[in-house]
């Protein structure tokens, strides 16, 4: 099993000044305890499940960028870019960008996108959710098609593009893995089957109890569009406080658990079909902690999703 970590609060004491700072030596300590990726959620405010909209937010990707000067392996994404924040083309641009100056190391990750009031409260347009699932088919081949170096035109329904030049290319390839986030079973999962080579699923959302149904649901889209399942990085997202004693107070952002509590979790969620656990940690910024995540990171490694 392989493991990363998101980084979704960034309120931090003396903040803003301290943002930089505190968001580079979680980047380096991530890196340093032996987790694979390190993401960034793609909002403008901060979301209602950690905290009111006044809180401290900055701009994915140029937070990733930060990161990518402040590391040299770990890998880097969002989770995930709403597809209204930005024009397909100049997204394909901006996730090649930080693949170049990365070293190979970004991600796209990207969803239907779902916060109307950051819509409302700067202004871009919200359309209904059929819309967005459209838009999203059409951005992913977009993106697909710019880094295959493919210039033709692209004529979609929502979407024109004259010359989708897409120069320097990325590094990795044929192109940045893709990962699409949510668990709707009609629309998000059949994307998945499509055109990504991960999905990403909520823990806490749904257990490892409630997983394996949507990874069936991904395996028979798989089956529908010729697709082999096992080609698909099934990850989820898992907030969670590690703590050396398992004292501590539990927040929306993450129950308090001692190592042994997070592997035996971790092993759950590897027998239940995931590859990857992203960890939500509340307590990002203790640096100690991150001597915990190393002892979590080397007790799961050799676990192994059924059928990979």
């Amino acid at each position: 099993m392989r493991m990363g970590l998101q980084v979704s609060n960034f309120s931090w004491p003396d903040a803003p000044a301290s943002i930089g700072p505190t968001f580079g030596r979680i980047a380096r300590n991530a890196e340093d305890a032996g987790l694979v990726s390190l993401w960034v959620m793609d909002h403008f405010f901060q979301i209602h499940v950690i905290g009111p909209p006044e809180l401290d937010m900055v701009e994915g990707y140029t937070a990733l960028a930060f990161a990518a000067g402040q590391t040299s392996t770990i890998e880097l994404g969002t989770l995930v870019t709403g597809v209204t924040y930005r024009h397909p083309g100049v997204l394909a641009k901006t996730v090649t960008s930080l693949d170049v100056l990365s070293g190979g190391r970004a991600w796209l990750g990207i969803g239907a996108a779902w916060n109307e009031e950051e819509h409302r409260g700067l202004g871009i347009p919200y359309p209904g959710t059929s819309e967005r699932f459209e838009r999203l088919e059409e951005t992913l081949q977009i993106c697909l098609q710019m880094w295959e170096g493919d210039e033709s035109p692209y004529a979609g329904k929502h979407y024109q593009l004259e010359r989708p030049l897409n120069v320097p290319q990325s590094l990795r390839r044929p192109h940045p893995p893709i990962l699409i986030g949510g668990g709707g079973e009609k629309k998000t999962l059949r994307l998945v089957a499509q055109y990504a080579d991960a999905c990403n699923l909520f823990d806490l959302g749904l257990g490892p109890e409630g997983i394996p149904r949507k990874l069936d649901v991904i395996r028979q889209h798989c089956a529908d569009v010729g697709r082999d399942y096992a080609q698909i990085e099934k990850t989820c997202l898992a907030r969670v406080n590690l703590s050396k004693d398992g004292h501590g107070e539990s927040t929306p952002r993450g129950p308090v658990q001692t190592v042994d509590q997070a592997v035996d979790r971790f092993g759950r969620l590897s027998e239940a079909g995931i590859d990857t656990v992203i960890l939500g940690m509340a307590n990002d910024t203790d640096d100690a902690a991150y001597e915990l995540v190393a002892e979590v990171v080397r007790q799961v490694e050799p676990l192994r999703a059924p059928g990979r």
